[in-house]
């Protein structure tokens, strides 16, 4: 449950600030979830008043990582009822640096439902991370709460958009551009009512046809390059090149940090990433998300799952962390991981270090790793352990316990 007590105010001394662009060492005074002041190292910080110090030593410090593809309940579900993945706990997201999540349902828009996408969103919020989500799934007709698109968008809080809708992928239902036009226009005429993002957020398959239909579709209609968001575009080297040239007719495109073998025709999230950066297409077009707690599948010839994996939140901080040790610069990268999504998704109060921002903050330690997370003016890391935890992460001991040696009622 919520803690109804309100936090004290913290300051924050000696952080070398990427808001995303690098602005040296700053002191920020954080107080009611929100960055309430922030000034140089030597500056005369707000006087009288109760505030609890912490020194970063120097410490770079950026903004929480927004993570726009998350399985918030779980995903799977391609081999059976027993394949499906559990919800991920509270630590998994904040020990990654991630403050922000947008839930997904993908396979099994059947069995889960976008009203329990809803409340795993609120539960979220309950526990202190920043959520929202979208509606719908794979397939067509999506999964609603409301009974359309244009309905959940406007009218239930934490849903922005739709998606994730299968393309190019033998799990699909097979749009047609007919229904995929409806379907973005729903979304964007609710985007314009609202304010909220109104995008279609496309998981693309490995089909041959790519990225096809968003092209027919932006060729046809009316509709903003912008609303087309496709997702997984590194999963085929041909695929990546297509959606680099969809981001320069003005889509976002994003890139999924999954686990690539040596030899596989895909990028990893740091090559992708570096290759888009290095490609010349507009800087601000593309951002990074985990896929976590979705499951990471392959099939065989005739579509039979031969294996799985779990996507991971800490692999876009892991992806952030190679490509530092390549040396390319942060100011450079966080953007696909902060900036870039809070734009598309349109909030805000997220991805930026500024006065009246969200304080969602991550600091990195001298490997480029996770040391420090505060999510809506809360602790949740401290030195890379985690200082607050889910509503159920610590009963593991009471599952633990052999049945036999439980009290008896």
């Amino acid at each position: 449950m919520p803690n109804p007590t309100p936090a004290p105010l913290i300051l924050v001394r000696n952080a070398n600030v990427f808001a995303p662009e690098p602005l040296g060492l700053r002191q920020l005074l954080i107080g009611a979830g929100r960055i309430l002041w922030m000034g140089s190292a030597d500056a005369a910080a707000p006087t009288g008043l109760d505030v609890e110090a912490i020194d970063l030593q120097g410490r770079r410090l950026i903004p929480g990582l927004i993570d726009g593809h998350v399985h918030i309940t779980g995903g799977g579900g391609e081999s059976g009822f027993s394949s499906r993945v559990p919800a991920l706990p509270l630590s998994r997201y904040s020990r990654g640096g991630v403050t922000t999540v947008v839930g997904v349902l993908g396979t099994d828009d059947l069995a889960r439902s976008t009203r329990e996408l809803v409340a795993g969103v609120m539960g979220l919020r309950e526990e202190g991370l920043s959520a929202w989500c979208h509606c719908g799934g794979y397939h067509l007709p999506p999964a609603t709460l409301t009974g359309s698109v244009r309905g959940d968008i406007a009218f239930i809080d934490c849903i922005i958009g739709v998606g994730e809708v299968a393309l190019s992928d033998h799990r699909s239902s097979q749009p047609t551009l007919d229904e995929l036009l409806k379907l973005a226009a729903e979304a964007h005429v609710a985007g314009l009512m609202t304010g909220k993002a109104g995008i279609v957020h496309l998981h693309l398959g490995d089909g041959v046809r790519g990225l096809e239909l968003v092209r027919r579709a932006l060729d046809i209609s009316e509709l903003p390059a912008r609303v087309f968001n496709p997702t997984h575009v590194n999963r085929r080297r041909a695929l990546f090149e297509e959606a680099i040239e969809l981001a320069r007719r003005g889509s976002t495109i994003d890139i999924t940090a999954f686990p690539v073998e040596d030899g596989e025709d895909a990028w990893s999230a740091a090559d992708a990433l570096q290759r888009y950066l290095d490609s010349g297409a507009p800087a601000e077009r593309v951002t990074v998300s985990s896929d976590a707690g979705g499951c990471l599948a392959c099939f065989d010839g005739e579509g039979r799952l031969c294996g799985m994996d779990i996507g991971a939140p800490a692999a876009l901080s892991a992806a952030l962390a190679e490509l530092l040790q390549r040396g390319l610069a942060l100011e450079r990268l966080l953007p696909a991981f902060t900036s870039n999504v809070a734009r598309l998704l349109r909030l805000p109060r997220k991805g930026r270090i500024e006065v009246g921002a969200d304080a969602d903050l991550v600091a990195l330690d001298a490997q480029h790793r996770v040391a420090d997370v505060m999510a809506r003016g809360a602790w949740h890391v401290r030195h890379g352990q985690p200082v607050r935890a889910g509503s159920f992460e610590n009963l593991t001991a009471v599952y633990a316990t052999p049945l036999d040696s439980q009290p008896e009622q």
